[in-house]
């Protein structure tokens, strides 16, 4: 029997029995179709977190008072951390490949204005924020390049909190009240949408020692530094590192690169991605299961036919063969079936939840395919070396 004919009549065998061929790949497709959707939903997470820090660039180096590694000891014994103030954030310019710092303070307050009150985040920063952070002003200017430390009283609006409070109206030099405070309205900022599910747009921004008074605080919440496309991250963490420990006397601080937070987010979601998709391999193999036992019941039912085609001349490799491939073309059926509806489902939660990030990832669906086609033929093993087995005389009689 050539290999063309091998393959011809392995075929027709799976065909003919259409409902038995249907439901015994209906297991392999469920698994595939699971590990698909899972991951898909895991590849989407992924992209939506990278997306989601990549946003305000890629060169940002954060700064944040107290040491993350405490060596047993709880944050602040003995008072042995200093806060972060605006010297260090101005100190900081001078290091090597820094190109701007960014004082930052925030807290929740309420902005008041004609009447019209809401309560949103209020974030007390600098003049160099739109350059640092990738925001863009749609309206007037950003808060100016002031003393620091003697600020005039001006805000800037997100566009979400421009609207609640103006509507349509031009609010540039209006009057708002934020915590009590009057400041001067001087901006309005482009939409930039959500991030992690706070609104960016619904949002004041006033100057960082106006922030610090507000919100009655000794020292920054963070420092965040842009440093030059290209520069080495570790020479400017280090020249960030020697700064602030001749200015504190000890290393009470916390410096977090942004690739350090990219790989850390990337490695746990990509754990989380491999097991869903462990989850949905179960299914595949409770497919497997379904193969090897419908293969051994057909490898019975097909026992006179086994003699027939053993006294024809067929090889003993041959008849394990016809089998063997049976089993695969099974799993194969299934994984491109599991593959087309796991698809639809995801075409379908992209309509019904489109705020649900999902994308599917082709190296877990090609996987799962070649996975499907191993466990078919695993399953098929046992199977097929029992029909190669059959004595041809015993075979023929049992019709």
């Amino acid at each position: 029997m050539r290999a063309t004919e091998l393959i011809r009549f392995t075929a027709r065998s799976a065909v003919s029995h259409r409902l038995r061929s249907a439901l015994t790949a209906l297991g392999i497709a469920i698994g595939v179709a699971a590990v698909l959707l899972l991951t898909s939903i895991g590849e989407g997470l992924h992209n939506y977190m990278l997306t989601q820090f990549t946003q305000f660039g890629t060169n940002i180096i954060a700064i944040n008072p107290g040491k993350a590694k405490t060596f047993g000891m709880p944050t602040g014994v003995l008072n042995t951390v200093r806060p972060l103030n605006l010297d260090d954030a101005a100190a900081l310019k001078r290091v090597p490949h820094v190109r701007s710092t960014l004082p930052l303070v925030q807290g929740t307050a309420s902005v008041e204005s004609a009447g019209r009150e809401r309560k949103v985040i209020v974030s007390g920063t600098g003049s160099e924020m739109t350059e640092t952070l990738s925001f863009r002003v749609a309206l007037g200017n950003f808060l100016p390049a002031d003393n620091p430390n003697a600020p005039r009283a001006y805000a800037v609006l997100g566009s979400r909190l421009r609207s609640e409070l103006f509507d349509e109206r031009n609010p540039l030099g209006e009057r708002v009240r934020i915590g009590g405070q009057r400041y001067t309205v001087v901006g309005v900022m482009e939409s930039k949408g959500t991030m992690f599910g706070f609104d960016l747009d619904d949002a004041a921004y006033i100057p960082v020692a106006k922030g610090l008074e507000l919100f009655n605080r000794d020292g920054l919440f963070e420092i965040d530094v842009v440093y030059d496309e290209g520069a080495p991250v570790d020479e400017v963490v280090e020249g960030i590192r020697r700064v602030l420990i001749a200015r504190h006397g000890s290393e009470d601080f916390t410096i977090t690169t942004q690739q350090e937070m990219m790989d850390v987010l990337g490695s746990v979601l990509d754990v989380i991605t491999f097991a869903v998709g462990a989850l949905g391999g179960i299914s595949m193999l409770v497919g497997g299961v379904g193969i090897f036992t419908i293969m051994t019941i057909a490898v019975r039912e097909r026992t006179a036919e086994i003699g027939l085609l053993q006294a024809v001349g067929a090889h003993r490799r041959q008849i394990r063969n016809i089998f063997l491939g049976e089993s695969m073309i099974l799993a194969a059926i299934g994984g491109l079936a599991g593959i087309a509806f796991g698809f639809v489902i995801v075409g379908l939660l992209g309509v019904i939840v489109p705020n649900l990030p999902v994308s599917p990832s082709w190296p877990y669906v090609l996987a799962s395919v070649l996975v499907a086609m191993l466990i078919g033929l695993i399953a098929g093993v046992l199977p097929a070396w029992r029909a190669a087995q059959l004595d041809p005389v015993e075979s023929l009689r049992a019709e």
